[in-house]
């Protein structure tokens, strides 16, 4: 299989961008062709061979990778799979992308390969990047229903019939809207330990637009994607569950401002999952009301 990798990056990591590039080139197999799309920001001297493009605006994660599949062709044809990595990452065992053409190769319905996120220092993987509700085993590979953005490996047919990313997120819950239409289209989505991408620990709410963003596109995930019946259901649930969790004053203003957005802002195509899919997804452990 042909692989290529897209990332993203504000031109602000250029260290740990050229170790992650290094990181790629060593992969075992056929060489990775790579392109590196500088989201409203030039793009730091990369090796020969790397192709990349400039936005002259900063496009948003969704978005800025959405430039970097059309690089690779419409809906990236010119490859059978795209690894999409985070800038800050790194790709720490050399036969990862060995591991996902084996995959694929192997799992003709496997569309989607989410890795596991291991910090560099301790080893440690963070609850909340391990893609299922039963968390507590990072150890444990097995299908899931969404994927992890900055680590993974999507099949390029996938993305031409489910469609790109979308755009109008610009950050937060992106990759699920991505794989709940894959899994509509009869995918799989697999997350694997053995895959890994080392990436520092991080808290998701150090970015300032964290709680209006990841509000707003929750309504829209389920306004474009879930059966009328669930829509109320699933944007109701995590109003309970963010209450429970008790935010700042400050955190729940913008929540409920994002929520409201959420509601009255257009959110792109509306292309409801079929009840056979809410019942697949109910199979792998996550039902598509939480």
């Amino acid at each position: 299989m042909k692989l290529g990798a897209v990332i993203i990056t504000m031109g602000n990591r250029p260290d740990e961008l050229r170790a992650l590039l290094d990181s790629v080139a060593r992969q075992d197999g056929d060489r990775i062709e790579v392109v590196v799309v500088g989201n409203g920001a030039p793009v730091p001297d990369v090796p020969p061979g790397v192709r990349t493009v400039e936005l002259p605006e900063n496009l948003g994660i969704p978005g800025g990778r959405n430039v970097g599949i059309e690089a690779f062709g419409p809906s990236g044809a010119d490859v059978d799979a795209l690894l999409f990595l985070d800038d800050d990452g790194l790709l720490p065992n050399t036969d990862t992308a060995e591991l996902c053409r084996q995959a694929f190769e192997a799992d003709p319905k496997l569309g989607v390969i989410t890795f596991r996120i291991a910090d560099p220092e301790t080893g440690v993987t963070q609850r909340r990047h391990v893609p299922r509700l039963r968390a507590s085993d990072p150890m444990r590979s097995s299908r899931v229903t969404t994927f992890l953005g900055g680590a993974n490996a999507v099949r390029s047919k996938v993305i031409a019939e489910a469609g790109p990313l979308p755009g109008e997120f610009f950050y937060a819950h992106e990759e699920t809207d991505l794989a709940w239409r894959a899994l509509d289209a009869g995918w799989m989505i697999e997350y694997r330990a053995d895959m890994v991408l080392n990436h520092p620990t991080t808290a998701p709410s150090r970015h300032a637009v964290y709680h209006r963003m990841v509000a707003r596109n929750r309504v829209w995930l389920a306004r474009r994607n879930l059966p009328a019946p669930l829509v109320p259901v699933y944007t109701g649930v995590w109003l309970l569950l963010t209450l429970m969790r008790k935010p700042s004053l400050p955190a729940l203003r913008a929540w409920f401002g994002g929520f409201r957005e959420g509601w009255t802002k257009p959110c792109g195509p509306r292309r409801p999952m079929r009840w056979r899919t809410v019942w697949r997804l109910t199979r792998l452990g996550r039902p598509p009301v939480i």
